[in-house]
């Protein structure tokens, strides 16, 4: 009799044991599982960055408009591509070899001084704009109070009859637009915005245009 017994109790241990050993497996499937998932999560967070980087641009934008409303110009230094520096374009259409362009060193020689340069051609008169940079940046990028605009990421809402081809100079770049409509007295026709173009580098951004459109004849 107690040797029944002890088979039984034997059988019993060994049925408790694999059971355990089964229930100890599924958990680890199942946390391996879980933790599969949490990193497809992650990943899926990683990859989908465009909000993070609208929200990072938008705060330079509103940086940089900030900076030339208060006309402290030295500060925009801070945000030029320490390499390839930035161009101004007067108008939509860039032209890569006519359009101004400045490194961040020339910049800072001569951002506060009374230099002038040829920054293009007037739209209409085709008479040439021949300001110093602290002029054109007042005078001409910062034309209306665009701290008051439309901010738009990566998309124009500022579009005339000149040839806009910054996706084409500029096609693996962000970019911010800041547009204020025209009036009513002439038909949403004096329209104005102004554009940042921005290059990544090393997961910090860097400005390397500033383009301005509005209608031209």
């Amino acid at each position: 009799m107690k040797k029944h017994l002890f088979i039984l109790l034997l059988l019993s241990l060994t049925y408790c044991s694999k059971e355990s050993t089964t229930q100890s497996e599924s958990l680890k499937k199942d946390s391996t599982l879980i933790t599969n998932d949490s990193l497809k999560e992650t990943n899926n967070n990683l990859d989908n960055g465009t909000l993070n980087k609208e929200e990072t641009l938008k705060t330079m934008n509103n940086e940089i408009l900030s900076i030339l409303k208060s006309k402290d110009y030295a500060k925009l230094a801070n945000y030029i591509h320490p390499e390839k520096g930035f161009q101004f374009s007067m108008y939509a259409y860039v032209n890569a070899k006519k359009d101004k362009h400045f490194t961040k060193e020339d910049f800072n020689k001569y951002v506060a001084t009374n230099i002038k340069f040829t920054w293009g051609e007037k739209d209409g008169t085709g008479d040439p704009l021949i300001l110093s940079i602290k002029d054109y940046l007042n005078q001409w990028v910062f034309k209306k109070d665009f701290t008051k605009g439309e901010f738009h990421f990566n998309t124009f809402k500022g579009t005339g009859n000149s040839l806009n081809n910054l996706k084409e100079i500029y096609p693996n770049n962000y970019f911010t637009e800041n547009y204020i409509g025209g009036s009513e007295e002439y038909g949403g026709m004096d329209w104005n915005c102004v554009r940042f173009v921005f290059e990544e580098v090393y997961g910090t951004y860097y400005l390397v245009a500033v383009i301005n459109d509005e209608w031209t004849i």
